[in-house]
C-alpha cells in the first residue's frame, strides 16, 4: 500500500491540481493501491509573500498526523507500506518514524522538499537567525530539518541546484562527495515534480504583446525590476499576476495569450510558470542562475549580472530592454526552441517517474 500524505489545496497554486493528479499517477505507474491521507481544508488566504497559510497548514497537517496514528493504533500498517509526503516540511514525518520504529515496522518514508531554512531567500531562511553567514549559532530549525532528512528514506528534489544548496547549507558536506554518497544510496534523488498534466491543461492561442510576472510578490522575486521595465516599454502589456487576484482559469487564459514570462528571481529551485509558458507556445526569459541554468536553453537566458540586484539592473537596463524587444519582435523565430525546451523539461523535471521507481 502507498499512503500519500498530500498538501492542502491552494487554488492559485499547483497543489490544487495535485489533489487529483498525484494519487492517480502513483497508482498508474506503480500498479499499487494508493490511499490519500488528507486534512481539514480551511478557506484562507495565503500568508503574504508565501504559497500557503501558516496557520491553516498546521491544522491540516495535525489532522493527517491523527489519521496516521489511527492506522497504527488499528494495526493496519505493514512493513511493505510506503508513505509519500507531498511536502517534506511536515511534523508528521517525525510522528510516523516514531511509531514505525518503536513498533518495529520497517515502512519506507518518501518526501518532496520544496524549501526550508537552508535557502537564505526562503521565508524560513529570512526569518530564522542567519546560520549561513554567522557559522556560530545553529538555530533550532536546522536541527529540525536535519532530523527530517534522516527520518526520510527517500528525499526528493526537483533540480540539481536545489540538491547542491541543500547539501552545502544544511548538511555542510562537500558537494561532489555528498552527491556520490547520498545519490548512490537513494537517500537523495533528483526526481522532478509530478506535473505530467501541464501540457494537456494549458491551451495555445494567438499570442499578444503581453509579458507576465507570475511569481509571488516577495523580495527574492524582485517585482520592482518588472515594474520599472513596464514604465520603460509602454508598447507591451505588463501584468503582475498576483496583483490581479486571478482565478486559476483566468491565469491560464493569460498564459495562453502571453508571449513572455519574465523572471529576475533570486530564488528558484524549479520554476513552474516558466515551464507553463512553454506549454502554451510562449517564451520564458530568465537569468542564467539558480535552477534556470540547468533547465533552460541559451535562447531564453540572459546574463545573471543583469539582475543580481536592483542596482545591477539599473546598470544593465538598456541591455535587458533591447533583449526583451528583440524577443517580442521576432517571437515566431523561437518556435523550435520553445518546442525543444518543453520536451526536455517534461521528461526530466515535470514527471513522477523517478519517484515511482522507488515505490515499485
Amino acid at each position: 500500500m502507498i499512503y500519500l500524505v498530500d498538501l492542502e489545496s491552494v487554488e492559485s497554486r499547483y497543489t490544487s491540481e495535485w489533489k487529483n493528479h498525484f494519487p492517480k499517477v502513483l497508482k498508474e505507474k506503480t500498479n499499487q493501491d494508493v490511499s490519500v491521507i488528507s486534512g481539514t481544508e480551511i478557506t484562507a488566504t495565503t500568508t503574504k509573500g508565501a504559497f500557503l497559510n501558516f496557520g491553516a497548514t498546521n491544522i491540516y497537517k495535525a489532522d493527517q498526523v491523527r489519521e496516521m496514528g489511527n492506522l497504527f493504533y488499528e494495526e493496519k500498517i505493514t512493513e511493505q507500506d510506503h508513505f509519500v509526503f507531498a511536502d517534506a516540511w511536515h511534523p508528521g514525518i517525525i510522528n510516523l518514524r516514531y511509531m514505525a520504529d518503536l513498533l518495529n515496522i520497517p515502512i519506507k518514508i518518501h518526501a518532496l522538499w520544496h524549501a526550508g531554512s537552508y535557502d537564505p531567500h526562503d521565508f524560513l531562511g529570512r526569518t530564522i537567525p542567519d546560520f549561513i553567514s554567522a557559522k556560530k549559532y545553529v538555530p533550532w530549525i536546522r536541527h529540525v530539518e536535519k532530523g527530517l532528512f534522516e527520518a526520510i528514506d527517500y528525499n526528493y528534489f526537483a533540480s540539481d541546484f536545489h540538491i547542491d544548496m541543500f547539501l552545502e547549507n544544511l548538511l555542510d558536506v562537500e558537494e561532489r562527495i555528498g552527491r556520490i554518497r547520498y545519490m548512490r544510496t537513494g537517500k537523495i534523488t533528483k526526481s522532478g515534480w509530478p506535473m505530467e498534466y501541464v501540457g494537456s491543461t494549458l491551451k495555445k492561442e494567438k499570442k499578444q504583446d503581453i509579458i507576465l510576472f507570475p511569481h509571488r510578490l516577495a523580495p527574492e522575486k524582485q517585482p520592482d525590476i518588472f515594474k520599472d521595465l513596464q514604465n520603460e516599454m509602454p508598447e507591451y502589456e505588463f501584468i503582475l499576476c498576483q496583483e490581479q487576484n486571478l482565478q486559476k482559469h483566468e491565469y491560464h487564459d493569460l498564459l495562453s495569450k502571453a508571449k513572455m514570462v519574465f523572471s529576475a528571481n533570486l530564488q528558484e529551485t524549479l520554476g513552474i510558470s516558466c515551464f507553463e509558458i512553454l506549454a502554451t507556445g510562449g517564451m520564458p526569459l530568465v537569468p542564467n542562475r539558480l535552477s534556470y541554468t540547468e533547465m533552460y536553453r541559451p535562447a531564453f537566458k540572459y546574463p545573471t549580472e543583469w539582475t543580481e540586484s536592483y542596482e545591477s539592473y539599473l546598470e544593465n537596463k538598456d541591455k535587458l530592454i533591447t533583449r526583451i524587444k528583440n524577443m517580442m519582435k521576432y517571437y515566431n523565430q523561437y518556435n523550435l526552441e520553445i518546442e525543444k525546451n518543453f520536451e526536455s523539461l517534461q521528461k526530466n523535471y515535470f514527471s513522477c517517474d523517478k519517484i515511482c521507481d522507488n515505490l515499485k
